[in-house]
């Protein structure tokens, strides 16, 4: 079947190519390389305009990277491939000022490519009235935002541009990593609700809540929306039927979505989603070649539209995911309130005493018994809690790039070992209750309230742990 599948994909792909496009240009063998500089809120950007050895005016096209810093190398086979097709293109360094792994700003960047825009509009072999946008990731967040701004953009074209949220599809590709690596269970839960809402509310996940409808619902200009059939990165088939859903409602009658067959993310040849297949190496490592029929689609498209016969709306099936993205649990301000008072219940107990010792009061009463299951419940809990978060934050900041040394019976060593003591933590409180009550008139009223505090913690931590997956 699934041989079927890619084959029907690849006939689909053809048809777009062939629907409308009497007019197609013929694929150069030839083109010239330029560089350029232009300027986009008092920064300097500096690219290489690739362009058709034809003479004559061309349609022509800005490519917006996706995220990361961006260099113009990484983006060279797109750029070269359509220029050779009859399409100038314009790739230029990304921004490194505004713009960082804590920092980013799409609607700055929508200016950069608007100023990318106005410099190919400016060139006397370009036709300003086809100049348009491609934007691979990222990027298809950036394109329908530059394109809603201006009227000087003739089309859109995005790959692997997700129709979620930023955070939505962050964790949706995590839980994909995850899976890749051999692991299951609670850990891509807790990565997807509690701990994608925890790092959303440090604010260190720039435009994490960023949502791409609105933008959407004021592109009027024709649109060709592409995924790779085997894209882990952004859930395509949900982003497919938003894109079609939200452009419709739009009046925009000319929105093509299609998904290339032996592609990944960015449209070059994979097996899995996760390796690339041939092609130059960027940074040591390949990018994989285009994807069967992704440049040739993309630029019979783009003349489609440039001599005024863009495509009416079509959409290919989707494919099945194999999950459906979720949006993130809870609120930021429950985690951290959840979390304060958690750390500040178990810590209560040494903190209180600690403070004693340096006031030089004389030690509470409290028989050993006591002493040892009140510390038990006190480590435990803070041990368990600080190391819980930190499992899952690991994940969401290093985006689980590499797999853990360990895996036990599909979770990670750490992971797993929190799990237990989660349930420790809850075997040493309710062991608390009684050994008090044994001791009850032996204890004085401070250590009354340490006790008091350390049970009140243990009870808060039980929905807690299961909020964030420490017990299933």
């Amino acid at each position: 079947m699934r041989v079927v599948h890619s084959v029907l994909v690849s006939l689909l792909l053809a048809l777009v190519a062939a629907a409308g496009i009497a007019n197609a240009q013929p694929v150069q063998q030839d083109m010239t390389e330029t560089d350029v500089a232009f300027d986009s809120h008092g920064l300097t950007l500096r690219g290489t305009v690739f362009t058709p050895a034809s003479a004559g005016w061309h349609p022509a096209v800005v490519l917006i990277h996706g995220s990361g810093p961006g260099p113009r190398p990484e983006y060279l086979p797109e750029a070269q491939a359509f220029a050779r097709a009859g399409v100038t293109t314009l790739v230029f360094d990304k921004r490194t000022v505004g713009y960082s792994g804590t920092h980013r700003d799409f609607s700055l960047l929508a200016d950069d490519a608007l100023a990318g825009v106005a410099l190919l509009r400016a060139r006397t072999d370009v036709d300003p009235a086809a100049v348009g946008l491609w934007g691979f990731s990222e990027g298809g967040w950036v394109a329908p935002l530059a394109a809603a701004r201006s009227p000087e953009i003739a089309f859109v074209v995005t790959i692997g541009g997700s129709g979620r949220t930023v955070l939505r599809t962050q964790t949706w590709s995590l839980r994909n990593r995850l899976a890749h690596q051999g692991i299951s269970g609670s850990l891509p839960a807790a990565v997807a609700g509690p701990g994608a809402q925890f790092i959303d509310g440090t604010g260190l996940f720039p435009e994490a809540n960023f949502d791409p409808v609105p933008a959407l619902a004021q592109v009027h200009v024709p649109v060709l929306a592409l995924w790779g059939e085997h894209d882990v990165k952004v859930p395509a088939a949900e982003s497919a039927e938003i894109f079609q859903r939200e452009l419709a409602r739009a009046g925009n009658r000319s929105v093509t979505t299609r998904f290339v067959p032996g592609a990944g993310h960015n449209g070059h040849r994979t097996t899995d989603g996760f390796d690339s297949v041939g092609g130059a190496e960027f940074e040591g490592k390949p990018l994989g070649e285009l994807g069967p029929g992704y440049a040739e689609v993309i630029t019979d498209w783009i003349h489609a539209v440039a001599t005024g016969h863009p495509p009416a709306s079509s959409a290919a099936p989707t494919p099945t995911e194999v999950a459906l993205s979720r949006a993130p649990d809870g609120r930021p301000a429950y985690e951290y309130a959840a979390l304060t008072i958690l750390l500040l219940g178990f810590a209560a107990y040494p903190l209180s005493a600690a403070i004693r010792m340096l006031l030089r009061h004389s030690p509470a009463r409290r028989p050993a018994g006591l002493r040892w299951a009140a510390r038990s419940v006190s480590a435990l809990g803070l041990v368990t809690v600080l190391g819980g978060v930190s499992c899952v934050m690991w994940v969401l900041v290093t985006g689980a790039q590499r797999a853990p040394a360990s895996i036990v019976l599909g979770q990670p060593l750490p992971w797993l070992i929190v799990h237990i003591l989660a349930a420790a933590v809850l075997l040493a409180t309710a062991a608390l209750v009684p050994t008090w009550w044994r001791n009850r008139d032996r204890i004085d009223a401070i250590s009354r309230v340490q006790l008091a505090t350390l049970l009140l913690a243990g009870c808060a931590f039980l929905p807690w742990a299961v909020h964030w997956q420490l017990l299933g």
